[in-house]
């Protein structure tokens, strides 16, 4: 369902603070690996590459209000390169950046409720849904609920759209700066050896 064209009230919450940067924005990474080497070689190497990642051997980065994970790219897994994984975990109340990539993604929701802006438009989301952010969009995630976290499971073939150079992306506006109010100490922990964050 898709609600009236909307002004999101990240507008008013971010104007004028100091830019968050996390250092997935900041440091030079990997989107493409080279794949070189005698063909006996590379398919062995391949066959050898572990097939569970556990989330328990992804650190958890940024806050105080958005929270990635990152779990399966061509940075940290050398099995696969046309698509890449991460888990954003959103505080109650709490935002992401507004921002736009040529890539299209599909979020998973796994826990929580909230929506998603898609170009002006309000797309609202629970958990169990799947959420489709089209190529090129400017979109922002929120987490509408005051008193539980939101956590996404995100699928993107950024790795592919790179790879062919359509690798234009822009962040609009940054999370903030401030955690969000009685959340001061909030921070995603995983749980279990299969489960993902917290839930």
């Amino acid at each position: 369902m898709v609600d009236e064209v909307i002004k999101d009230e990240a507008v008013q919450a971010t104007e004028g603070e100091e830019e968050v940067k996390w250092e997935r924005w900041l440091k030079k990474r990997v989107f493409v690996r080279e794949l070189s080497g005698k063909y006996a070689e590379v398919y062995k190497e391949l066959y050898a590459q572990p097939r569970v990642i556990s989330q328990k051997d992804c650190p958890i980065k940024g806050g105080p209000i958005l929270f990635g994970q990152k779990t399966i790219n061509p940075q940290n897994s050398r099995i696969i390169q046309a698509f890449e994984t991460h888990i954003e975990t959103f505080t109650p109340g709490g935002f992401g950046q507004r921002h736009y990539h040529v890539n299209s993604a599909v979020f998973y929701i796994l826990n929580g409720r909230g929506y998603d802006v898609h170009n002006g438009y309000k797309y609202p989301w629970k958990a169990g849904d799947a959420a489709i952010v089209e190529n090129s969009c400017v979109h922002q995630h929120f987490n509408d609920d005051p008193e539980n976290y939101a956590t996404i499971l995100v699928i993107k073939a950024k790795p592919t759209f790179s790879f062919n150079h359509m690798c234009i992306q822009k962040n609009i506006i940054y999370p903030p700066v401030e955690p969000m109010p009685g959340w001061e100490n909030f921070y995603p922990v995983v749980r279990g050896e299969y489960g993902p964050l917290d839930i």
